[in-house]
């Protein structure tokens, strides 16, 4: 026997080898499979050619939705294949978001240089006495500054990670806004339980003294004088435009510090869920079952939302205590105030202090 015709019989005996070896897999595949099974199969409605009972595009619309499956691993987070929150979560952040605490910030400059330019500083009319009276002690100067710079550096930061990627990036390049950021992220995270302390030490100092009353309508209903001269309603130690900025920081302070919680151990500490429970309580009809990442991608809309509004507050504070009115930077600084500042924005408070330094000693 040649060559060829050897070539020829291995030729034909693996065709015939590999025929019926198809027909045999066909044969016991087809006995294998329920006839059901066989007909989903026929009909298209077993995705991917596997047991089941839903039609692929009915399958894709679920996991589209986020249904959740069931996973026998630890994390439970991944039976949810596709988080479908994660799309309405980006463009709300990126965009109305992002839009409004950049407005609000600017519309917050504008309204104070045009405040500066109508009204200029406002002084003491009756100028000052020389002498002095104490405002603040040193632990209220301490809570106050501790308070302070603790979130200027939390709002820098935090403003970073909103809109640095647009302002600081193409400015200082890439690398070093990685690393700007990341030692940045690294003090916003421990400097905001400072923040925290220093709410909890304003709320023990001087809660008492900026419960609201009818001396702040009367206030109010002047603006406190700033829009005009020689007009100084009566307050105590507290008026009702420092309280109004007071209730801002503890309200906005413990809202960003529980937010910032949660931030801080996502999946772990996941509150907000029991919170919408509690909420029904009172008539709301608020979702209960909030997975996880729905509950951390909700504190990250709330958290830099209600950090913008305190910007908002704070900058108008810092003006008003600085360069807008003359003398009230000194509160915080020596504690000690002109006693005519006193007089005109505090002459309550004057009262009582000077009662006190009269009363004969037992």
């Amino acid at each position: 026997m040649n060559a060829g015709c050897l070539r020829r019989c291995l030729l034909n005996t693996i065709a015939v080898f590999a025929v019926v070896y198809g027909l045999t897999i066909g044969i016991t595949g087809s006995i294998a499979l329920e006839p059901q099974a066989v007909l989903a199969q026929e009909q298209g409605k077993v995705p991917g050619n596997s047991a089941g009972n839903l039609n692929d595009a009915e399958l894709w619309r679920m996991i589209r939705k986020g249904v959740t499956g069931k996973v026998s691993i630890p994390d439970k987070k991944a039976g949810t294949l596709v988080q479908s929150e994660g799309d309405q979560f980006r463009e709300l952040r990126n965009g109305p978001l992002s839009s409004i605490g950049g407005w609000s910030m600017f519309g917050i400059f504008i309204v104070l240089v045009l405040f500066y330019t109508m009204r200029g500083r406002i002084q003491i009319d009756s100028g000052r006495s020389g002498r002095t009276v104490t405002r603040f002690n040193f632990f209220e100067r301490f809570t106050h500054w501790l308070t302070a710079s603790s979130f200027i550096v939390l709002a820098i930061t935090g403003l970073n990670t909103l809109y640095g990627k647009f302002v600081l990036m193409p400015l200082i390049g890439k690398s070093a806004f990685a690393a700007l950021s990341y030692y940045g992220k690294l003090s916003h995270n421990y400097i905001g339980f400072a923040f925290f302390v220093g709410i909890i030490l304003m709320i023990v100092i001087w809660v008492r003294d900026n419960i609201p009353n009818r001396l702040d309508l009367n206030w109010i209903s002047v603006a406190g004088g700033l829009f005009s001269k020689n007009v100084h309603p009566p307050a105590k130690k507290f008026n009702a435009g420092q309280k109004l900025i007071f209730w801002a920081v503890v309200v906005g302070g413990l809202s960003m510090s529980f937010t910032g919680i949660c931030l801080l151990f996502p999946f772990e500490f996941a509150p907000i869920s029991t919170i919408t429970a509690v909420l029904n309580l009172f008539g709301f009809s608020l979702p209960t079952n909030l997975s996880p990442v729905l509950e951390a991608q909700i504190a990250l809309l709330a958290h830099p939302l209600v950090a913008i509004g305190m910007i908002v507050f704070i900058i108008g504070h810092i003006y008003i205590g600085s360069v807008g009115m003359d003398g009230a930077i000194e509160a915080v600084t020596t504690g000690e105030v002109d006693e005519n500042w006193a007089r005109e924005h505090h002459s309550l408070w004057l009262e009582e202090i000077q009662n006190k330094k009269s009363e004969p000693a037992e």
